[in-house]
């Protein structure tokens, strides 16, 4: 809720009580709504809760509230109306022309700063035995938004990588190079190190597959055949060395990592991505083996005959959950233990540490912190899982061990592609430098890339289109980035210093306009309460609209008179401020010219 909408509440509510002083009415029961547009007013109050109470008709009551609003916050309210149980308010004009005045045709960040709690936000979270994928691009884009959006919140947000480094997928890349990969390097092959691991976890399990149907027509059963396959033995010995700290395993593991950080590094940078604090399972796996020990002692884990430890979770309607494996060697629960607590310690307690995670993991989550919470671990409390839901192209479902996957950097050069293909077709390229085209066309692609993910509530799974995402009339960041480089053409026309009479009429448009922009402290609020950036595209999107809609029917360089131009300057620089800042959160640059 807006402090406009805050405000009117207060009234209304006021108004209830001086009308009916021998009722008590909570002040949570007056519901305020934004007037539908079939209807005159800016902002509704809905009659029917207190019409038993009061004993009384809508009508009756709404005019009784009206007249106490009208005649004691005329500074507010100008007008009212009542439809058929509802008082629809006007806001008194010079409000909203102060309003803006005020502003400075800025946006107001100050009504942005509401908490101040510390708050972690996990996201990216890579693999080290391929590179980044597009199912990757949701995750990142999600998590750096949402930080973006809890810091506009007045927040201490800091972004974390967890970067998992370690495990037996780890090993199947080593194992893969070691018996292929004849001393191949970046350098010496000219791939980027990220793809080059992956190439080989690829090579993994195109010869697992051999190995296992190689042992199904020697006779062995599939499921045997599937634990028995040479190259699975192998990797799974690195693992057992790795863990034991064989310097020659070590050796090659760091190297092949050093390689793949050198790829994540130039995509992060690529995309516009930061981290303030990397984690590292090889790191947090042994602080993880420490809870399981301490837990054991505890008497709350226990062991099983072949030595695994387990938890039994069973009485909270889950089911027994694996720590230990029978060789000593850890699973990701033990590793996500030990690094839920070093996150705590490091930053000495943390209000929120949120993970975003895809929807799959729900279950892994809620078991984490049902295992935290039964070691007594302070940490348990402020886990909160951003789920989200998994993305697909046209053509389905992506596997990244069988080599379908899209890669992130891929997806990247092809929009950037798509950008500069429909910006020369339009035409769109006069006036621009080749160094300008070529940021303009990322500018562009990746917008489109960051919106079209961030534009559907995370929790639902969806189809990204390509094509569609870059669509200059559709939901797309080029449409809002369109509105907001037609906005920078008008202001250097008209300048934009302005001084605003605050007595003048207000166009429906103009009035429209200056009240979505009201909404939007509120609208910062709920994005970052709700841990969704769907509801700043929606907004920055319905304000790009409203603000086309307005300059398809005002002038503002010839306008009626100098008041108007005045006016609608400030108009122009307040959008325009508006749309700049809400893509900020969302990752995305917007140009001013295209």
């Amino acid at each position: 809720m807006n402090l406009l909408e805050q405000d009117i509440k207060q009234a209304c509510w006021q108004a209830l009580q001086k009308a009916f002083p021998q009722n008590e009415i909570p002040l949570e029961q007056v519901v305020i709504n934004e007037t539908k547009p079939e209807f005159e007013g800016d902002y509704t109050l809905v009659l029917f809760p207190f019409l038993k109470l009061l004993k009384t008709k809508p009508d009756v009551l709404g005019e009784q509230i009206g007249q106490i609003l009208s005649n004691e916050y005329s500074h507010l309210i100008s007008k009212h109306t009542i439809v058929a149980g509802f008082l629809n308010l006007s806001v008194q004009e010079s409000l909203l022309l102060q309003t803006l005045d005020k502003s400075q045709a800025q946006v107001d960040t100050a009504k942005l700063k509401l908490n101040h709690q510390k708050i972690m936000i996990e996201y990216s979270s890579p693999n080290t035995n391929k590179p980044l994928h597009f199912g990757h691009l949701r995750n990142n884009f999600l998590g750096w938004s949402m930080a973006e959006i809890l810091k506009a919140n007045g927040n201490e947000v800091i972004k974390s990588n967890l970067i998992n480094d370690r495990g037996i997928h780890i090993c199947k890349s080593m194992i893969a190079w070691q018996r292929y990969g004849q001393g191949a390097t970046p350098e010496s092959t000219g791939i980027k190190g990220d793809h080059l691991v992956g190439d080989y976890y690829v090579k993994y399990n195109e010869v697992y597959k051999e190995e296992v149907q190689k042992l199904i027509n020697e006779g062995m059963d599939e499921k045997e055949a599937e634990r028995n396959a040479p190259i699975l033995k192998e990797a799974q010995a690195l693992l057992v060395q790795w863990e034991a700290g064989d310097e020659a395993v070590y050796s090659l593991w760091k190297q092949m990592n050093n390689w793949v950080y050198q790829g994540f590094d130039i995509t992060y940078k690529k995309l516009g991505l930061d981290f303030d604090k990397f984690y590292y399972e090889s790191d947090t796996y042994l602080l993880g083996k420490e809870l399981v020990a301490a837990g054991l002692e505890k008497g709350i884990l226990y062991r099983k005959e072949n030595g695994s430890v387990w938890i039994d979770l069973t009485a909270e309607g889950l089911d027994e959950k694996l720590l230990l494996r029978a060789d000593g060697t850890s699973v990701y629960m033990t590793q996500d233990l030990g690094t839920a607590k070093k996150k705590y310690d490091d930053y000495n307690g943390l209000a929120v540490s949120a993970y975003v995670i895809g929807d799959e993991q729900n279950y892994h989550m809620q078991v984490l912190q049902l295992i935290l919470k039964k070691l007594q671990e302070p940490c348990a409390d402020g886990i909160y899982h951003i789920s989200y839901g998994m993305v697909e192209l046209p053509s389905g479902r992506m596997k990244s061990r069988e080599g379908t996957v899209v890669d992130a950097d891929d997806m990247i050069a092809e929009m950037i592609q798509i950008a500069k293909e429909q910006t020369e077709t339009a035409g769109k390229t006069e006036g621009f430098s080749e160094a300008a085209l070529n940021e303009l066309y990322e500018t562009i692609g990746l917008g489109a890339l960051k919106f079209y993910l961030l534009r559907v509530d995370p929790k639902k799974k969806m189809i990204f289109d390509p094509k569609e995402s870059i669509d200059l009339h559709g939901f797309t960041a080029a449409y809002i980035q369109y509105a907001h480089a037609r906005i920078c053409s008008i202001l250097k026309k008209t300048g934009t210093e302005f001084s605003i009479d605050t007595q003048q009429h207000l166009e429906p448009l103009e009035r429209k306009l200056i009240l979505l922009m009201e909404q939007y402290p509120a609208i910062v609020s709920q994005a970052a309460s709700t841990y969704n950036p769907s509801i700043i595209c929606n907004f920055v999107f319905k304000l790009a609209q409203t603000f086309n809609s307005f300059f398809d029917k005002h002038s503002v360089a010839n306008a009626e008179n100098e008041s108007k131009k005045q006016l609608r300057i400030a108009l122009c620089k307040w959008t325009a401020a508006h749309l700049k800042h809400g893509m900020h959160l969302l990752g995305i640059q917007v140009p001013e010219k295209m």
